[in-house]
């Protein structure tokens, strides 16, 4: 945890998207061809022997990891979407935010109660967004649900990971 390679090349922009808010910017990791081949590295090593059969990507830079553990691991991708993004039918869940409510969209057909997910995102900092991801993947009766962040924020009074269930492994590459 806390690789240094990672959290040398970790961008933090201060004050953005508001005053106050030191904003992890994972993109800089993202170009980087050997931070890419840690993260996914490091993600491997976490999940190799969990039986994941799908890894659900959060919208949208949670896009990008899934899929190249997912190739690895041997697993299906499936995308967690904004409503009207998704052409097929879809079942949502609505959350909660800092300023109104949201909410987000996966295809009916995208997980079966055979299934063994990994919900994947890139930061962990409130945990509304992947609260709701969790109970929309809960509503598929999967066998096993785990979640993955690349970053964790433990600072500033977030608390995210105490949203989630106990039973709901969570797991980070960073923690600031």
């Amino acid at each position: 945890m806390n690789n240094k390679l990672l959290l040398d090349n970790l961008r933090c922009i201060p004050d953005w998207p508001k005053k106050g808010v030191n904003f992890r910017d994972v993109t800089t990791l993202f170009k980087n061809p050997s931070c890419l081949k840690e993260i996914n590295k490091e993600m491997y090593e976490m999940y190799k022997d969990k039986g994941i059969t799908k890894i659900v990507g959060i919208e949208s830079r949670g896009f990008v990891m899934s899929s190249a553990l997912a190739i690895e691991l041997g697993a299906g991708v499936v995308l967690c979407r904004k409503p009207g993004k998704l052409p097929c039918d879809t079942i949502q869940q609505s959350y909660a935010k800092e300023y109104g409510k949201d909410t987000i969209e996966i295809h009916k057909d995208a997980i079966t109660s055979d299934d063994i997910v990994l919900l994947h995102d890139d930061l962990l900092a409130t945990g509304g967004t992947m609260r709701a991801a969790c109970d929309l993947v809960k509503k598929f009766n999967p066998k096993k649900i785990y979640c993955n962040f690349i970053i964790e924020l433990i600072h500033e009074g977030m608390h995210g990971r105490d949203l989630f269930d106990k039973d709901i492994e969570i797991t980070t590459l960073l923690q600031l």
